[in-house]
């Protein structure tokens, strides 16, 4: 959904502005320029990011800005709004395996958080019914409100470890997009996991990947609460998780 709405608020935008400077459109791809630009960073990141890609600056704007503003604060409200609407009409699709995933780890005792740059963090959580699989959340929200850098800056996942109370190299990071991953590396993580749900398994692993799967039904538990897959095994006290 958050693909969806991307593509939406950014085709529109660039269909307004060849019409109105005469310029040729070229459409969002909801695969290179989302897993390039966008994926895994704070949205107001991700929009100044993609329109640089395009040659294009905004103003910043104000956080009060109306969606129909040309500021990046602006469009990235009339994401949200998309979002949302698009959340209320879909729901959400949850992958199983990974619900199954987090379920063992706490059987085990293993601490959770959830780290999003989103800030419908929140929303999509309560929407699927799965709020009380993490202990912490740090989303787009929360960022904001402690003034943290997103991804790839490893804030995020420190303050998410800081509040578990485990240091970071007893912990695991569980992440799908190049951004979380560099951030997972730079902050001295214990084990990365990347998950490539788009053809992006060698970029995980050039940006610091431990372990790439495709589905976290390839991980394992054991019962002593031990992650493993082929390659590595690793005892965490806590697991990061990105939503």
């Amino acid at each position: 959904m958050h693909i969806a709405a991307w593509k939406e608020l950014f085709d529109t935008y660039l269909k307004a502005r060849a019409v109105h400077e005469h310029v040729d459109f070229h459409s969002f791809d909801p695969e290179t320029d989302y897993l390039q630009y966008v994926d895994g960073k704070a949205r107001d990141e991700g929009i100044t990011s993609f329109l640089a890609s395009r040659g294009i600056a905004l103003p910043y704007g104000s956080p009060h800005d109306q969606p129909e503003q040309a500021t990046i604060c602006g469009l990235g409200n009339k994401k949200s709004r998309i979002f949302h609407a698009l959340l209320q009409t879909r729901g959400v699709t949850v992958f199983a395996s990974s619900v199954a995933f987090i379920q063992q780890l706490r059987a085990h005792g293993i601490h959770t958080a959830i780290v999003s740059s989103s800030k419908n963090c929140a929303a999509v959580l309560a929407r699927a019914g799965l709020s009380a699989l993490f202990d912490v959340r740090i989303d787009g929200v929360e960022s904001q409100r402690l003034a943290l850098p997103g991804k790839p800056a490893p804030d995020t996942f420190l303050e998410a470890v800081r509040r578990l109370g485990v240091q970071p190299a007893r912990a695991v990071v569980v992440e799908d997009s190049i951004a979380g991953v560099h951030a997972a590396r730079t902050g001295q993580f214990g084990l990365v996991i990347g998950v490539a749900r788009a053809d992006n398994r060698a970029a995980l692993r050039a940006h610091g990947a431990d372990v790439v799967v495709a589905d976290l039904g390839e991980i394992t538990l054991n019962d002593s609460g031990t992650t493993g897959t082929t390659k590595t095994t690793v005892g965490p006290s806590a697991v990061v998780w990105e939503e």
